[in-house]
């Protein structure tokens, strides 16, 4: 397993390049997944708006706020200084546990400083070389044009949610000791907190931007199912403790061409450093294959003339049948006393079920729309 970018670097390619060891390997598939998504829903976004099913609308043109351009160039500009230039020049002391410095009070103060200066000077050098705006002066908006700051939107709130639906999860862990909360905050996250957090942000700032709710739904429904199958790349070659069960049967006859890694692994070298006594069901990488076969389908079917709504609906049945199958060889412990389903069981059933009804909802809506365009015709 490689916890950091560093160790597989080095096992794959030979190259020890230390400054590498403050890449999580984790944290770099999350980012890849990201970039994915960004892709995809750009891309989506282009297409539909080709097709003419989403508008570009023209929207005024306000001058920046200087206030505001120089307290956010400030702050960017000290963090810059006080905790990456401080991690470069100390890299020795730092990598060893690179997520606990990024929480830390420790840093540069006179980096943080001099970057601060440099920064606002530069955004102030930005600002006098902007051109005089004209008042009532317009711009053409495409939505495509919106998608940097969605994934950043997206993923400050999915990784909100993914942390709050984890402490959900182990509520009781909460209750005993509510500062669990700060302690190894980029671990513990909840694929389904993310995705409903992290899903609501976007519905709501793609409706401020021209995007229809159901249209957005479709646009980034493929997309997640990507970016889901590449951070799930990130759980299986870091070996973050999100893996399957003890698998102790023998390889069936009719699987002998695959590798016996891909059947049970112990995944030796995890990120947490933990030694399993029996191999486990790896399955992170049966996820990841998964999802990038149903984000192929999702991409091939999504030209298909549906109602709007319809392909993330069928994305909700697909996510939802994935993620049931796979809680029964995966490591979870049961969320309700007495009951053997976890927390990702019942709201994979109810995606499942929310699916299904979408389908028939849209389908019903888009038939009585029908003979009201053929009227107005």
């Amino acid at each position: 397993m490689y916890p950091t970018l560093y160790d597989a670097i080095k096992d794959i390619f030979g190259w020890d390049i230390p400054a590498l060891k403050i890449v999580m390997m984790f944290g770099f598939f999350v980012a890849l997944g990201f970039l994915a998504a960004n892709w995809a829903m750009t891309s989506e976004l282009k297409r539909r708006e080709k097709n003419g099913e989403i508008k570009p609308f023209k929207r005024p043109v306000s001058p920046p706020n200087p206030t505001f351009e120089y307290i956010q160039s400030a702050i960017l500009g000290f963090l810059f200084g006080f905790k990456l230039i401080y991690m470069f020049t100390n890299l020795g002391s730092v990598v060893d546990n690179p997520q606990e410095f990024l929480i830390s009070f420790q840093g540069s103060w006179l980096w943080g400083i001099i970057a601060t200066i440099v920064f606002v000077g530069y955004k102030y050098y930005q600002l006098k070389k902007l051109p005089q705006i004209e008042e009532g002066a317009t711009e053409l908006f495409h939505p495509y044009m919106m998608m940097g700051n969605l994934t950043l939107i997206a993923a400050v709130a999915g990784f909100a949610g993914a942390k709050l639906f984890h402490h959900l999860e182990h509520f009781s862990d909460l209750i005993k000791d509510p500062m669990v909360i700060f302690e190894d905050i980029f671990s513990g996250l909840t694929f389904f907190g993310g995705l409903i957090a992290g899903g609501a942000a976007v519905l709501w700032y793609a409706n401020k931007h021209g995007v229809k709710w159901r249209t957005m739904l479709d646009v980034g429904g493929p997309a997640m199912m990507l970016a889901y199958g590449v951070g799930r790349m990130g759980c299986h070659t870091s070996g973050d403790g999100d893996w399957g069960i003890e698998n102790l049967a023998p390889k069936p006859d009719w699987l002998s061409w695959l590798p016996d890694w891909a059947w049970a692994y112990d995944y030796p070298n995890n990120v947490h450093g933990w030694v399993l006594e029996n191999p486990v069901w790896p399955t992170p990488l049966y996820e990841v294959i998964m999802a990038l076969i149903i984000f192929g389908i999702l991409w091939g079917i999504r030209k298909k003339p549906f109602p709007a709504g319809v392909l993330f609906s069928i994305y909700l049945i697909f996510a939802g049948i994935e993620r049931f199958l796979i809680e029964k060889i995966r490591v979870n412990p049961d969320q309700f006393e007495g009951l053997s389903f976890t927390q990702a069981e019942i709201i994979s059933s109810v995606m499942v079920l929310l699916g299904i009804a979408g389908i028939v909802l849209f389908y019903r809506s888009e038939a009585k729309k029908k003979p009201l365009q053929n009227e107005a015709a």
